[in-house]
């Protein structure tokens, strides 16, 4: 079988690394305190965060999704401004958001192939690898997962197509991305009944004129039929409800449609390129659970502000780094600014709930801020979370949280859209 090879190509073995849990975020409270986290949001290389897995989960992913760079040589900025026109891209507000940039290609194959390695070891028999580029690397990708899966456990080469503008003048426009699905064996999960689609009205009514329509093979019209492996789903940009502002984000539509193939309800599904967290969301709102890590800040905290308002489960929120190196400033733990504890009040409601109420100058760039109401100075569970979305300017300044019988102090994080990160500790109210 022919195979890629390259100048710095060489074996592959996983990294010395370990996860450490710094929150666990209950959903709008539900669970809290007692429900077990068995979500992840990691932050961190993938490549230590999967050879920290490895000693537990080898062998038991039932579905991997991966869209990492694509080898586009650009970088992409993220929008984080709210309420802004959409038409006016001068005026939005933006900050660092996806590097895509490599000295050369022998760098770019450096960085996927170990990792395509960890992801296949760390599939379990019956599952799945759909990973998700474009024109740039695609045809490189697939004979790294021809060498590693085999040629043999290619499921599909699907092509998902998609419109819009387009500068390009000098050769057709660019409008569709390719997913590579390969199988860990000839034992691999397919749902086929799980995606059906109605057919065309055109070929319904074909049926219904003629019988000689199809050369006599007539398909079963009510129950539908299996999609072609070329799909169409409109991307983020034309999806206003979905769009977080995150430039990588895929279409929810497309996820689900991978989810529902290729696992089972209470299967444990994994993105280590997760972006914006659509695998995530979709695999939580379909009854999987999930792993979902990316080696940016600004990646993680759009999922945490997004799993914390759109799903349900507890996840818990970790950071994953190689033995030996310095903790990382910007782990979702680390809060180096300190609020002045005037700009937040705490109030009793009733016998079992507290308010708690922010100061007007914090709303301002604020994305998400979250409570712990028996903080222990260690792991923070986050019991209450107050979102601002793509459409709100402010986000809400007042939250009613769980008042406990304890004496432990109540916590207050923020995370502003620009990356920073601040929180105050105070004592529980009495009243």
């Amino acid at each position: 079988m022919p195979e890629l090879c390259w100048a710095s190509k060489k074996p592959i073995a996983p990294l010395s690394a370990a996860l450490r849990t710094e929150g666990v975020v209950y959903p709008r409270g539900r669970g809290y305190p007692t429900a077990e986290a068995v979500n992840r949001l990691i932050l961190g290389d993938n490549l230590a965060v999967m050879s920290a897995l490895l000693p537990e989960y080898v062998g038991r992913i039932n579905l991997i999704y991966a869209d990492p760079p694509f080898y586009t040589n650009r970088r992409y900025p993220a929008r984080i401004g709210r309420g802004e026109d959409s038409r006016r891209p001068q005026e939005w507000q933006l900050a660092e958001g996806y590097p895509d940039h490599w000295p050369n290609l022998d760098a770019y194959l450096d960085m996927l192939y170990p990792r395509l390695i960890l992801m296949h070891r760390l599939l379990a028999p019956s599952g799945s690898l759909y990973l998700h580029l474009d024109w740039h690397a695609n045809a490189y990708a697939r004979l790294l997962l021809d060498e590693i899966f085999g040629p043999d456990r290619l499921l599909n080469e699907i092509i998902w197509v998609y419109h819009g503008p387009s500068p390009i003048r000098s050769a057709f426009n660019r409008k569709h991305d390719t997913i590579l699905a390969y199988t860990k064996s000839a034992r691999y999960t397919f749902n086929a009944d799980a995606v059906r689609q109605p057919y065309d009205a055109s070929t319904v009514k074909a049926f219904a004129a003629t019988p000689k329509a199809g050369f006599g093979k007539k398909p079963n019209l009510e129950r539908g039929k299996v999609p072609e492996d070329w799909w169409y789903f409109p991307v983020v940009a034309r999806l206003h409800r979905e769009r977080t502002g995150y430039p990588t984000q895929k279409p929810q539509a497309l996820l689900e449609r991978i989810l529902l193939a290729s696992s089972n309800p209470g299967d444990l599904v994994a993105d280590f390129f997760a972006g914006s967290g659509t695998l995530a969301v979709v695999a939580a709102r379909l009854g999987r659970r999930y792993i979902a890590s990316d080696v940016t800040p600004r990646a993680v905290q759009t999922m945490h502000a997004r799993l914390a308002s759109e799903t349900d489960a507890p996840f818990k929120l970790q950071i994953g780094q190689v033995d030996g190196d310095a903790p990382r400033g910007d782990a979702p733990g680390s809060f180096a600014d300190e609020l002045s504890p005037a700009l937040i009040s705490l109030a009793v409601v009733d016998a079992h709930h507290m308010s708690v109420t922010l100061d007007a100058s914090l709303l301002a760039d604020l994305d998400l801020w979250e409570v712990d109401p028996a903080w222990d100075g260690g792991i923070f569970r986050s019991a209450v979370q107050v979102a601002r979305s793509r459409r709100e300017r402010l986000a809400a300044a007042k939250a009613v949280a769980p008042l406990l019988t304890d004496s432990a102090p109540v916590c207050i994080r923020l995370y502003f859209a620009g990356g920073e990160k601040a929180q105050v500790v105070l004592p529980k109210p009495v009243g």
